[in-house]
Parts: structure tokens; sequence; C-alpha cells
């Protein structure tokens, strides 16, 4: 009996498998441990077994090493009598198969039908079905308070409303709400990341997230920033600001879209990676 150790069940087994050169199904196997990814990277697990090789395999094995070395009685006018009838069949059957080729006439038909098809499954494809506002907000509500409800942090009942037409407003408040993005907020781009792919992919909206007013904050700090940058732009035309980190660069963008609308306004990158706004006439940059 030997121990294995990996990230997932599959991964583990294949170690075990590998060890004992044989399939996965020939093993006695026990899990020690369960995997688990955890929540926002607190509580991960990995997968751990114990495994050998069931008995009767072993025998069947012993079997195999102890007659695989026996020589059989091979007349070779024989093997060489059906492999050479083997090929005569073969051959009748290849000329069978191509004198059943569909007529020109039958195979349009098919791609008439195969297109047909395709097209029926495009326009289903097309039909969405539009719930009600409060029916979408109620449901999200529910899911995504069932998702935090046992965690280990105390919060507030999760608040979920619509912001705009196109998004939907999520806001985070309680005791320990603030833990859930940590000092400075550096996991709120992981929790809103994780958010917007649900909320995007089932109901079609974008995301606004809030927890423990981090998002307020910032809009707050990167408006007060923007104010003698907008002056500078009214004057000069043109501005490239400092290096933004996270969602910063993402306000400052939508804050000087709304005040430059005729301007080219765009998120860039410098050679160290660090991403700026850049405002300028329309024109290369």
């Amino acid at each position: 009996m030997k121990k294995f150790e990996a990230k997932t069940l599959e991964e583990v087994y294949e170690l075990a498998s590998n060890e004992f050169s044989c399939s996965i199904i020939d093993l006695e196997i026990e899990i020690i441990q369960q995997p688990s990814k955890g929540f926002l990277g607190f509580g991960k697990k990995t997968a751990i077994v114990t495994a050998q090789v069931k008995r009767r395999q072993r025998r069947d094995n012993k079997k195999y090493k102890d007659t695989r070395y026996k020589k059989s009685n091979i007349n070779i006018e024989d093997v060489s009598e059906k492999i050479a009838n083997t090929k005569t069949q073969v051959k009748k059957q290849t000329v069978q198969n191509t004198t059943k080729v569909p007529s020109v006439e039958g195979k349009e038909k098919i791609f008439d039908n195969f297109y047909t098809e395709n097209n029926q499954k495009e326009e289903i494809a097309k039909i969405v079905i539009k719930k009600d506002r409060n029916e979408i907000i109620s449901e999200v509500k529910k899911d995504i308070n069932k998702l935090f409800q046992n965690t280990c942090y105390e919060i507030d009942e999760i608040e979920v409303d619509f912001y705009d037409d196109d998004t939907l407003y999520v806001e985070f408040n309680g005791k320990d709400s603030a833990l859930l993005i940590g000092k400075e907020g550096y996991r709120y781009k992981a929790l809103s990341y994780i958010l917007f792919n649900w909320i995007n992919e089932k109901y079609g909206f974008m995301l606004r997230l809030e927890v423990a007013e981090f998002l307020k904050n910032q809009e707050e700090a990167i408006y007060n920033y923007l104010i003698p940058v907008i002056e500078t732009i009214n004057e000069t035309g043109t501005y490239k600001t400092k290096p933004l980190d996270g969602i910063l660069v993402h306000i400052a963008l939508k804050r000087l879209r709304e005040e430059f609308p005729n301007k080219y306004v765009a998120v860039k990158t410098n050679v160290r990676g660090d991403k700026y706004v850049l405002v300028n006439e329309y024109r290369s940059n």
C-alpha cells in the first residue's frame, strides 16, 4: 500500500496508475483526503489516497509471467493462407463500398437538409427569454447570499439592485465585509471577476460591485486627482495620467471619456507594464 498526493483526484489516480504500471480499475484505492479549492485562496487542500494492486490482478500478472514465454505449435503455411484470404476479403468489401456512393442529387439533398437543420438551430439560439427585472434581482440576491452564507466572515445580507439598464449593483456590508477584499482591496478585482462572469453569462448584465464603500472611496480619490488633470486638458488638449493600479484606471477612463467625448481617451501600458490613461486628439499616438 503506497500513499500518493496531488492537486486533483485525476492527477493522483494517474500517479498511482503509473507507479504500478496498470489501469486504475486494477487498483484498490482508499481516499484519505478530498481536494478542495477553498474560498478565495483559503482552506485549499490537495487530494491524498493510498493504493495497491488488486489481489486478483496480481495473480493474473504472475500467471501471465509464467506462461508468456511458452511456445505454441504454429503452422506457417496456415498463417500465410489466412493472410491471403483476409486481403481478398478486404478488396471485395472496398469495391462494394465504392459502388454505393450517393448520386449528385442525393448528396445535394443531404447538404440541403444539413444547412436547413443548422439554420433552424441558429434561429432557436437567437430566442432570448427575458425575465422581469424584479425576478432577476430576487434570483441573484437569493443565489449570492446562499453562496456567502457559510463563509467565516460576518457580513450583512448582500444587497442587489439595478444600477442602470445594463448594470447590476451588488453591495457587501457588515462587520467583516472589508476582510473579503483584504488590505487596500487587493482581492476586490478577484471577487469582482468571479461575480461578473456568473452574472454576465447567465443574465447578460454588467456588474458594479461595492464592498464596504471601497468603490465609493476609490472614485472620490480619483475624481479629486482628475480635477487639475481636466483643467490641463482644457488648456493644452492632451494629457497622460500617472500610472494607475487596478480599478483606478477604469474609473479614470470612464470619468475622462464623460468629460471629453470628442477626444481620444484610452488606456495605455508603458514599458514597465504600468497602465495609464492617455487623452489626445483623434490622431496617431
